[in-house]
């Protein structure tokens, strides 16, 4: 071979090695990479108008729940629950077909009627999966079949505390030889485990507050490694290496109260956190020494979101504004760029894929896509999922938020998993 055909053997190589890495996008995590709910992979169908996704399979087994997939290759991993109990189970994601079911413990069960079973999404990291039960059971399970490698109880092992009684919902956050997790109390709101045993390495000792529902994000600021997560009473940050308090701010003076669920936003030394009973709030980090100061930049009511997050793009927030519908927000200023009010579009989930918005209407579950956008509500069509679940709650509510992973749109309504084709 002349030098000439190694060096474009050479760059066939790369180039298709680096098309493959562009078109692969696991989704190995709540809210996908980084934990910020977006999707940046080229040549989507994101004109609905045009073509509607094309449904791939349905699974029918996934049980009752709100846990979001996730994925990594060609194997989707979520919880459910059925017949008293807990489950997690591993799909083929090119034919929907079941790899291995493994039953946890006793089913967790929501006394209002709202919902029962797990709410939180499992971590995969390598060969390993993480996950968090309603009833506050820390499990690692092997990707492999499922098997149990250890367990916690954040109640009887922790001395946990949960605020209220909704029952678990944070997604599990791993990082280097850590499971970061949040049982609350007073041991510590926050905990990091070791994630080959189990074993507790720390808890944040000078923060005791009651657990809420939102999970945790990792982020360097200054130099600074760090967990930032909201209880019942405050959003704050802890040193990665030993749970120290970094810094911490009031959520409301409704103390112990308001449910927090949204998982929070990190821009360039800023916090981003919302929630449906208390509105927004901008906090910029000012690191003093080991520790930081914190500066509240804006605190208004122009985002009021209560469970189906948001999202930052372009220095904007998109999200849905409880009772006041879909609106853009400043995420400098606070102010409102635009808001809209649909009839048919009225809350859920929300989550970007490249320059749009893929929204999830809670109440039925039709999926719409829009422009993210300053300029205003542009849409690129609907689609109603097939059908519905006959799992009855007490609103029958589509609150499991949609994942997007490897050309493929997942969307779960309890027992009913849709797996739908985004290629154009």
């Amino acid at each position: 071979m002349t030098n000439k055909n190694r060096f474009l053997g050479f760059a066939a190589v790369v180039v298709i090695s680096s098309t493959m890495s562009l078109k692969a996008q696991d989704w190995a995590q709540w809210r996908g990479e980084n934990r910020h709910g977006i999707v940046k992979v080229p040549n989507f169908n994101l004109d609905w108008s045009e073509k509607k996704p094309t449904l791939l399979w349905t699974f029918r087994q996934a049980g009752e729940g709100f846990s979001a997939p996730a994925i990594v290759g060609t194997t989707l991993y979520c919880q459910g629950s059925a017949d008293g109990g807990d489950f997690v189970f591993a799909l083929d994601t090119k034919s929907g077909d079941l790899k291995w079911k493994q039953n946890l413990g006793t089913e967790y069960v929501q006394s209002d009627g709202h919902g029962n079973g797990p709410r939180g999404s499992i971590t995969v990291d390598g060969d390993k999966l993480y996950l968090i039960r309603g009833g506050g059971q820390i499990h690692c399970l092997s990707a492999t079949d499922g098997g149990i490698l250890w367990q916690k109880d954040f109640k009887t092992d922790l001395d946990g505390k949960l605020q209220r009684h909704w029952g678990y919902s944070e997604s599990p956050l791993v990082d280097g030889n850590h499971v970061i997790c949040s049982p609350g109390g007073s041991q510590g709101t926050m905990a990091a485990l070791d994630k080959n045993t189990g074993t507790i390495v720390w808890r944040s000792r000078e923060w005791t507050d009651e657990a809420s529902y939102s999970s945790p994000i990792v982020v360097e600021v200054d130099g600074i490694r760090q967990y930032i997560q909201q209880s019942a009473n405050w959003v704050a940050g802890v040193s990665a290496k030993d749970g120290k308090l970094l810094w911490r701010a009031p959520l409301s003076s409704a103390r112990g109260q308001i449910p927090i669920i949204p998982t929070p936003l990190y821009h360039d030394n800023t916090i981003y956190i919302t929630t449906m009973y208390i509105g927004c709030k901008l906090i910029r980090l000012i690191r003093s020494g080991d520790t930081f100061k914190t500066e509240i930049v804006y605190d208004n009511r122009n985002m009021l979101n209560h469970h189906g997050g948001v999202v930052l793009l372009n220095g904007r927030i998109y999200g849905f504004t409880e009772g006041m519908g879909f609106t853009c927000q400043n995420l400098s200023t606070g102010n409102i760029i635009w808001r809209e009010s649909i009839n048919e579009i009225i809350k859920g989930a929300v989550l970007a894929v490249n320059d749009r918005l893929l929204l999830l209407n809670e109440r039925n579950g039709l999926l719409a896509v829009v422009a993210a956008s300053p300029d205003g509500w542009k849409e690129f069509g609907r689609m109603e999922i097939p059908e519905r679940s006959q799992i009855s709650t007490t609103h029958n509510m589509v609150w499991t938020h949609p994942v997007i992973a490897n050309d493929k749109l997942y969307v779960r309504d309890h027992d009913l998993l849709f797996c739908f084709d985004l290629t154009r």
